[in-house]
């Protein structure tokens, strides 16, 4: 054993006689420390020295002597091992935890659920209201945005795959959106290699912006493929899609709630009623079964469907029958 090992442990022991009237070593160590909050956060920055992680840990609320924690971190072995992060201590934690927690990279993570449908202004403001990210995005456009992920040009919407995401407290917002960004690119991959003959779309973002409108078309998820066959068939004809969710889309925060017969006919780049073929951009983020479904659709020949207001809709391959289905699903005639 050096001499300096064998100082250090005279020292902590001498510590812990002077404090505690003959305690033990492994009485500390497995004692929990003092808190006056259930729990603290604790922020060890990178480069910080292990003398000051634990001047950290008493100044963010621990009642414990930073030189003795000091000791025990060089008496463990594991001084060295300490990683910078955002932690978050509970009460009841003891030396010997601590220690792990911090040697191991323990995280304090929260985590933001960016939903199936949303828009990437929906997918900002759920962001935006995590008190622990920090706000990078505050004032930026979506321009910007992009450029700062690394995608400059590329339009945001779309783009981002809805999932959970964990994140460390003090974590960027931009951070999030790059770890979404990168998981779309993966689901829009995996997706686009699984296309079928049936499909009529020519690239991967074609498969996006289809995919977009299948999420935002789906009441029951079942219907996915036969929804997408319904596009398809009518990209394959050159018959116009004519789905409402691009029609609001278009119509951005003008939309009130009600879709009118003038919001049909007014033209916008996303209206599908007065313009053939996919819209310019996805109108929403699309979750893995509405990729899968964009380039699998079902193998049938239906040019419609209805809603039939339980969630799932009716098929038709003819205007004829279309129209009996809305009478009696929408107009109950």
């Amino acid at each position: 054993m050096s001499v300096r090992r064998l100082l250090l442990i005279v020292f902590l022991m001498a510590a812990l006689l002077a404090l505690g009237g003959g305690v033990g070593a492994l009485w500390w160590i497995y004692r929990p420390l003092p808190m006056a909050q259930p729990s603290v956060d604790l922020s060890v920055e990178p480069g910080m020295l292990p003398r000051e992680v634990a001047q950290t840990v008493a100044d963010a609320g621990v009642g414990v002597s930073p030189t003795l924690l000091f000791a025990w971190f060089r008496l463990s072995g594991r001084a060295r091992d300490i990683k910078a992060g955002s932690y978050e201590l509970e009460r009841g934690i003891t030396p010997q935890r601590l220690l792990q927690k911090l040697a191991r990279g323990e995280e304090a993570l929260r985590a933001v659920t960016l939903i199936e449908g949303w828009t990437f202004r929906q997918f900002r403001a759920a962001l935006a209201k995590e008190a622990d990210l920090k706000q990078d995005l505050q004032g930026l456009t979506d321009e910007v945005v992009m450029t700062r992920i690394g995608r400059p040009g590329l339009r945001a919407e779309g783009r981002f795959f809805p999932d959970t995401y964990t994140y460390a407290k003090g974590s960027s917002d931009i951070a999030v959106l790059q770890r979404a960004q990168r998981a779309m690119d993966r689901q829009l991959a995996a997706a686009w290699a699984l296309r079928t003959p049936r499909s009529v779309l020519r690239t991967p973002d074609d498969a996006l912006v289809l995919a977009s409108i299948v999420e935002k078309e789906t009441g029951h998820s079942a219907e996915r493929t036969a929804i997408s066959a319904v596009f398809h068939n009518r990209l394959r004809i050159g018959m116009p899609l004519q789905t409402d969710p691009t029609v609001i889309y278009g119509m951005g925060t003008a939309f009130d709630g009600n879709l009118r017969r003038d919001d049909l006919r007014r033209d916008t780049p996303w209206n599908t009623y007065t313009r053939p073929g996919l819209p310019p951009t996805p109108i929403a983020m699309p979750g893995r079964e509405a990729l899968r479904a964009a380039v699998q659709p079902a193998d049938n020949a239906a040019l419609y469907f209805v809603s039939k207001g339980n969630g799932t809709s009716h098929f038709s391959t003819t205007l004829g029958e279309h129209n009996r289905a809305v009478n009696k699903y929408q107009r109950g005639q």
